[in-house]
């Protein structure tokens, strides 16, 4: 595939876990004759082949990130990731299971800063024009 390289490079080199369509407007800027179907295109061949990660958030886009073994902190509210290192659960997940794991990809949910902040902030006060 003609653009995977770049593709994948934009992945490990992003600082967030960018959706398909971020990945398209970073790959626009130098190629500017590559349309959004290349980059899934792309991004599904990448990811059958296990050289990236793809994260599903119901309610969201998918996002995509780099193949390492690290879990993700996912925010109830807004949806947004962040990358969380925990001990790997590989061996333990097989003792129960009795089964070869080939690997697991962890969710954590919790409520990130910014939404904790929003909503723990008091009211505005409201003001004679707001009432009914």
């Amino acid at each position: 595939m003609r653009y995977e390289g770049k593709i994948l490079d934009i992945i490990c080199s992003a600082e967030s876990h960018m959706t398909a369509e971020q990945i398209f407007l970073t790959l626009k800027q130098t190629h500017s004759s590559v349309v959004l179907a290349t980059v899934y295109n792309n991004l599904n061949h990448l990811y059958q082949q296990g050289r990236i990660r793809k994260i599903s958030v119901e309610g969201y886009p998918d996002r995509y990130d780099r193949n390492t073994r690290h879990d993700h902190l996912v925010c109830r509210r807004c949806g947004s990731l962040a990358d969380i290192h925990l001990t790997d659960l590989t061996a333990d997940l097989e003792q129960q299971t009795g089964f070869s794991i080939e690997g697991y990809d962890l969710k954590i949910q919790y409520l990130c800063p910014k939404c904790r902040k929003e909503t723990q902030a008091p009211p505005a006060p409201r003001k004679s024009t707001d009432l009914p």
